[in-house]
């Protein structure tokens, strides 16, 4: 139950409740504003309360969050887990109002166990006669027995508990800069599995506690800094330099470093990803375009990241935040921070260090960063997600390989029946910013801000009894739009419809399965039935029949049957660029009026058998005959 799989699950599901939690900064700088100067004398105090209520509620609200994220957004997981945290308050305020309080320690454990009853009594039956309170409607009654249990076993533990919590809380303090440059490098580590979250949930809502003036307990870093604790905030001010800083710094280092070919486009991409890190600190997009091709220069980042934080801490500055270390909330929490200008040269000098770092980085030991390469991303095609989403599943080894599909901000998050038959290059070539396999069958793949997009749409598709044929590269090359090609037959699609490559190696394959019906005399071209009726017809360069065969072996015969990736035909790449007229080779369905719909890949460079090149859907399955 509590595998990597279930812990990104978790780090997930408590992404969902910290999305209400900016909303208490924004009441708590209303509050300070001069009210007074336009008659609404009672307004400061009115938006204070409603920016501390929602610190005050804020265990119910993760109880809620965690319980709707471990079990798929189930409403009765979500109202078992309120009610569950309604009789723990209760229960515990009735025998001691100043002792055992609805924390963050209670909140997660009944929204944990709230998502696991949903998914075991979900099918709960009971006597006919009392079936009416099984299943999903069993939740909330377990629910209630368990949180009146836990409250009763909290109060004979409570104050135990307490002072453990507390004696943990000091033994981090009492490491005083290291151990906050311990929580900073571990903090930057965990980001690349996606369970930094788990950590911040620790020391932001767990460690230390601080009264208020009027009685209110608080504990965690995050609730202390805005009840006005003087010592909160040194688990988030170091985040400040190092993501509205030091992450634009890296963005403009690998535009710096680009191909003056590809500069104008990664420009234009890492320009958004530096103003969306130093804006809303979403950091993804730019950390995961060093991580894979460099994780040594990940690891000297997470060291420098924990150092700021470090250097931060001794000089005093106190600042937070709600959600993430933008400037958007250095701006709304400026007025409750200690020293939070120092931020701002901190930030430039880092920024400095940065850029250099990394494009001496990437200059010395010629890292692949983007624009480097000709590679692709996932915001050229943002607005086409919903035509683009099947190649992604088709990637991911289609629907039946999918168990689960989550996603948080900036990554889906699968469980796969079979990781194995994830196409990792065409998820890249499809935008991917890196795929990471956490085994057990648990993947993420990262999207930035576009994942809960794409989420929704491969929801919709699996939802559809649709079959798709997937069309894999069928040689290596560049892909290009059939309307490129130098031939007005090809390019008026008079023989069919498809797409075309520009070959960089001697060797076609097979891009679908099916019967191989006609192999040409002259082996420059061959046609592919799939068992969906798709006749498909690859053309090995242009006029290339007048050549007679010189230079192409067939590697196979008519009637056979091929697989995805089967060679097919090997030609000679000198021989064909000296006597064709084009070395662009169409692949085309030549019935194309039985294709319903088509999805194409961005048109790039692509890999010999690659997945997800191309995608279609046959009238005949999708319409059950009805349209043939």
């Amino acid at each position: 139950m509590f595998g990597i799989g279930y812990l990104q699950r978790l780090g997930r599901a408590m992404m969902l409740p910290m999305t209400v939690l900016p909303a208490a900064a924004i009441f708590l700088m209303l509050s300070r504003l001069p009210w007074d100067s336009v008659g609404l004398q009672s307004a400061p105090v009115l938006l204070h309360s409603a920016g501390m209520a929602i610190f005050a509620y804020v265990p119910y609200v993760f109880a809620v969050g965690i319980a709707l994220g471990l079990s798929n957004q189930s409403v009765h997981a979500g109202m078992a887990s309120l009610v569950g945290m309604i009789i723990f308050g209760a229960v515990t305020q009735a025998y001691d109002p100043g002792g055992v309080q609805p924390s963050m320690f209670a909140g997660v454990v009944i929204g944990m166990l709230s998502g696991w009853a949903n998914e075991r009594f979900k099918s709960f039956q009971l006597p006919e006669s009392l079936q009416f309170f099984g299943g999903t409607r069993f939740v909330p009654i377990f629910m209630s027995a368990f949180s009146f249990v836990f409250a009763w076993l909290m109060i004979g533990i409570g104050q135990g508990l307490l002072a453990w919590i507390g004696a943990t809380g000091g033994l981090v303090n009492s490491a005083g800069g290291f151990g906050i440059f311990l929580y900073g490098f571990l903090h930057r580590i965990l980001v690349a599995f996606g369970l930094h979250h788990l950590l911040n949930h620790l020391f932001w809502f767990q460690i230390g506690d601080y009264t208020a003036p009027d009685g209110s307990v608080y504990f965690g870093d995050m609730p202390r800094f805005f009840a006005g604790d003087p010592t909160a905030g040194v688990y988030m001010t170091g985040l400040y330099p190092v993501i509205m800083f030091a992450l634009p710094a890296i963005a403009y280092a690998i535009i710096h470093e680009a191909r003056e070919d590809l500069k104008p486009k990664t420009a234009k991409q890492f320009r958004v990803a530096a103003l969306t890190a130093f804006v809303t600190g979403v950091t993804e997009p730019v950390e995961f375009a060093f991580l894979f091709v460099a994780p040594y220069l990940f690891i000297v980042h997470a060291l420098l990241s924990g150092g700021i934080m470090w250097l931060t801490y001794e000089l005093g500055i106190r600042e937070g935040f709600t959600f993430s270390a933008g400037a958007l909330e250095y701006i709304i929490n400026f007025r409750l921070s200690e020293r939070g200008w120092l931020i701002i040269p901190i930030g430039l000098a880092v920024a400095v260090f940065y850029y250099v770092l990394f494009r001496w980085s990437i200059r010395r030991f010629q890292l692949s960063t983007p624009g480097r390469e000709d590679s692709t991303r996932l915001d050229d095609w943002g607005g086409d997600i919903p035509y683009r989403a099947p190649l992604v599943l088709q990637a991911l080894g289609g629907k039946d390989n999918i168990s689960r599909i989550e996603a948080c901000i900036t990554r889906l998050r699968l469980t796969l029946n079979d990781d194995r038959r994830v196409d990792t290059k065409s998820l890249r070539h499809l935008g991917a910013a890196g795929v990471i396999r956490l085994g057990g069958g648990h993947v993420q793949v990262v999207f930035g801000t576009y994942s809960d997009l794409i989420r929704g749409e491969i929801v919709k598709l699996m939802q559809l009894d649709v079959h798709q044929v997937q069309f894999h590269a069928p040689l290596q090359g560049r892909m290009i739009p059939l309307e490129e090609v130098d031939d007005p037959i090809f390019a008026q699609k008079l023989v069919g419809n498809g797409v075309a490559f520009f070959p960089e190696k001697g060797e076609l394959v097979a891009p679908v399965r099916g019967k191989i019906i006609h192999l040409y005399p002259t082996k420059h071209a061959i046609g592919i039935e799939t068992p969906e009726g798709l006749e498909v017809l690859l053309h090995i360069g242009i006029n290339t029949s007048q050549m007679n065969g010189e230079g192409f072996t067939a590697l196979v015969k008519e009637g056979d049957e091929v697989m995805p990736g089967q060679p097919l035909i090997r030609f000679h790449l000198p021989t064909l660029k000296a006597h064709a007229k084009s070395l662009a080779t169409p692949m085309v369905i030549t019935n194309s009026d039985i294709v319903r719909s088509w999805r194409f890949a961005p048109f790039k460079a692509v890999k010999k058998g690659q997945a997800a090149v191309m995608s279609v859907v046959v009238r005949e399955r999708e319409n059950g005959g009805a349209e043939l």
